[in-house]
């Protein structure tokens, strides 16, 4: 048995419950390693302190694992992920305001996203013509599926996320004071903090990630590419001990133990941490409950195995807006960062997926269906995006 004391950087979302009960409820111990956890609140200081090697692993967002070692945004340092911390898990949140304006103009169910965005769209076009302020949204990273979710949401009813509206970088722990200052109209962000802007009566949660996508790789346990090949053995004991913590969490007689567990790293009220494991989250302050199994994935269905396919659609949402051109060799260096060979290595053979899994692996709610072989056909489908030179330079 390998014997490691490692530090490990994460943000306090419930999405990080995998790698947080594996170091707390004994699950890495068993596996001889000796975690210390380092709660951030920033993913730009998360993502510098792993590659400065002040961490040895992290809770990372999987676009900065993929933009990190394409070297966008940042110096290029390559990163892998063995090990998916979570399918899923975000949520659109909007003001009282805004949900009102929304729901004023609507032509049809609101809970439809392009009911949704068209009634957005038409607020939009209100503002414009009044020469009012755009509408400002807080996303976490300019390399995170909030920023891409919000922006599919968007221009599916043909609003220009950066001709439009203004989207802004927000920590998730700052993303409820934002609202309630009025800073922000509305924001795209992981558990628990939409939760709270309900619970503050501050917001109302429009969406769930999920409703945009049905599924996605929100979070990843991220490590550098170098320290991988320096500790193979260390590093399948951290799959293993991720991989049992995963499996415990799943586990519906485990729910309170694991919603405790959680509640005490993130600062908040242990049914806080249960709404969103379940999938039963309160949507606005008068009580009113929405619930989808789908909200987040720890471990069920296939959701802690790394998967192409995700790459794929995390590189294509790159493109898509302008962050990288579309070459051959950056899309093998994408595909390179999730590595489903040493999680199968660590752990045998994987089982197969469940059932109601979107057959293209990701089910969008608009546009045609994802084609990974494909990445050039899927943007030439869609008339907003940032075609030409990168906006971001590509730093080697």
């Amino acid at each position: 048995m390998t014997h490691a004391r490692l530090r490990i950087g994460f943000i306090p979302l419930v999405d990080a419950t995998a790698l947080l009960v594996a170091a707390d409820l004994g699950f890495a111990k068993e596996q001889g390693l000796d975690i210390e956890l380092v709660r951030e609140v920033s993913w730009s200081n998360v993502r510098d302190k792993l590659n400065i090697g002040l961490f040895d692993a992290a809770h990372l967002l999987a676009p900065v694992a993929v933009a990190s070692s394409l070297g966008i945004g940042h110096v290029r340092v390559p990163l892998i992920t063995p090990f998916n911390l979570g399918i899923n898990g975000n949520a659109i949140t909007v003001s009282q305001r805004l949900f009102a304006g929304l729901a004023a103009t609507a032509d049809g169910d609101i809970a439809d996203p392009i009911v949704s965005a068209r009634a957005l769209g038409r607020l939009v076009a209100e503002r414009k013509k009044q020469s009012a302020e755009p509408l400002t949204f807080g996303m976490t990273f300019p390399f995170s599926h909030h920023n891409y979710q919000l922006r599919y949401w968007m221009a599916a009813a043909g609003i220009d996320p950066d001709e439009d509206v203004r989207l802004v970088v927000l920590p998730p722990p700052y993303m409820v004071d934002s609202l309630t200052s009025g800073h922000v109209d509305g924001f795209c962000v992981g558990a628990p903090w939409n939760s709270v802007a309900v619970d503050s009566g501050v917001g109302r949660i429009l969406h769930f990630g999920c409703e945009i996508q049905a599924r996605v790789t929100e979070k990843v346990f991220a490590v550098r590419q170098r320290w991988a090949d320096d500790n193979p053995d260390t590093l399948a004991a951290l799959i293993r001990a991720l991989a049992a913590a995963a499996n415990f969490v799943e586990d519906h007689a485990n729910l309170a133990a694991v919603s405790e567990a959680v509640a005490r790293r993130l600062d908040v009220a242990p049914e806080v941490v249960t709404r969103a494991l379940t999938g039963n989250l309160k949507v606005s302050p008068d009580g009113t409950v929405r619930s989808d199994s789908r909200y987040i994935m720890i471990g069920r269905n296939g959701a802690a195995r790394p998967d192409p396919v995700q790459a794929a659609w995390i590189y294509a949402q790159i493109v898509r807006w302008g962050q990288a051109p579309l070459r051959d060799d950056l899309r093998a260096t994408v595909q390179a960062v999730f590595r489903p060979d040493l999680y199968d290595a660590a752990l045998g053979a994987c089982p197969p997926l469940g059932g109601g899994e979107p057959p293209d692996g990701i089910g969008a709610f608009a546009g045609p269906a994802f084609e990974a072989a494909d990445i050039a056909g899927h943007l030439e489908s869609w008339r907003i995006k940032r075609p030409g030179a990168p906006r971001l330079s590509l730093v080697r």
